[in-house]
């Protein structure tokens, strides 16, 4: 009979860590809250640098764990540490013994309306980046106009920022804010698109090319400013006030539609899962790892492990390899 491994949350880290385990010969049991698999990642339509369809993904990470004991719309009623292992009662009355457990929760999504001075949820035509995913889904969303002649990306809203009490850097903001903005612009041709940025920060793999080609290929405009007003005209186009850092010299534009890049943030839940498993989170709300550098996916406690952005903000491919990593991890535990 196979071993258990239960797996807290069924986003990319889950069903990743969960493909890894099957391949070594385990059952993975994978929890997930909601019901349908892959998380936030799920939610967007293609992904940065390659503009890989995000469904391509989704759907050879399910395939993959066919095998796996998935549970959705499924919590976490309670965790009791036993002799040499956990055990794991779930909402739906299930009750699982596992002497390894994999946290792979996420992240949050900052709450734009608590950036009051930007208008999300007051004016008609401020979305935030989530929301353009779902459109570019198919969702139908009327404060996206028909034939907008100018749009603005105002990134970093939530993330760097102490008066939001976040500030650390969300890692994909950047990026999504390009990838998304040369979305819109194959959309809308005719539209004037403008990014407001405090800093660029472009480390991967392919994503400074990505970010030129933004520029030359598809006419971007960068502006290095942090927005400080957003109001709206009586027509009903947006006014952004800002300010050119480069060439010191205040702006403002008019925008027919105005997208903010909302930051990853620690999950809610996470509060609740440290006190249930006796483990830390840390400063910035996300669950603490024994270390930042060596020891990230490894826990304080003994059969606990992290993958993805239950610690930390992450991109695509660092989740990829963290699940990755904590299967072997696991793995390696367990043959002790």
């Amino acid at each position: 009979m196979k071993e258990n491994v239960v797996i807290i949350g069924g986003g990319v880290a889950g069903l990743e860590a969960a493909r890894q385990l099957l391949s070594l010969g385990y059952m993975p049991i994978v929890v997930e809250r909601k019901k349908s698999l892959g998380g936030h990642v799920a939610q967007w339509n293609r992904l940065f640098p390659d503009m890989t369809p995000t469904k391509d993904l989704m759907e050879r990470l399910i395939a993959d764990t066919a095998q796996a004991n998935i549970f959705t719309e499924t919590g976490i009623r309670f965790i009791n540490r036993l002799k040499d292992g956990y055990n794991v009662m779930l909402t739906n009355g299930v009750n699982i013994y596992s002497k390894a457990v994999l946290i792979a929760t996420g992240f949050g999504l900052f709450d734009a309306r608590k950036k009051e001075e930007y208008g999300y949820g007051v004016y008609d035509h401020v979305i935030t980046n989530a929301d353009l995913e779902q459109w570019f889904n198919g969702k139908e969303d009327n404060r996206i106009p028909e034939s907008p002649q100018s749009i603005g990306f105002v990134h970093c809203v939530g993330s760097r920022d102490v008066k939001s009490c976040n500030s650390q850097c969300s890692k994909v903001c950047c990026m999504t804010a390009v990838k998304q903005a040369i979305e819109l612009k194959e959309k809308f041709p005719q539209a004037e698109i403008y990014c407001f940025y405090m800093d660029l920060r472009l480390f991967g793999k392919k994503y400074e090319d990505f970010y030129i080609s933004a520029q030359k290929d598809y006419g971007i405009h960068f502006i290095r400013g942090r927005v400080s007003e957003v109001s709206e005209r009586l027509e009903g186009r947006l006014q952004v006030k800002s300010e050119d850092t480069l060439s010191g010299k205040p702006l403002k534009v008019g925008i027919d539609l105005l997208v903010l890049m909302s930051g990853m943030v620690a999950r809610d839940e996470n509060s609740e899962i440290a006190s249930m498993l006796r483990i830390q989170t840390d400063s910035d709300g996300f669950l603490k790892s024994r270390d930042n550098i060596y020891s990230i996916i490894e826990s304080e406690r003994p059969g606990i492990f992290f993958a993805g952005a239950c610690t930390g903000t992450k991109t695509v491919p660092e989740t990829v390899a963290e699940a990755r990593a904590a299967a072997l991890e696991i793995h390696n535990y367990l043959s002790r």
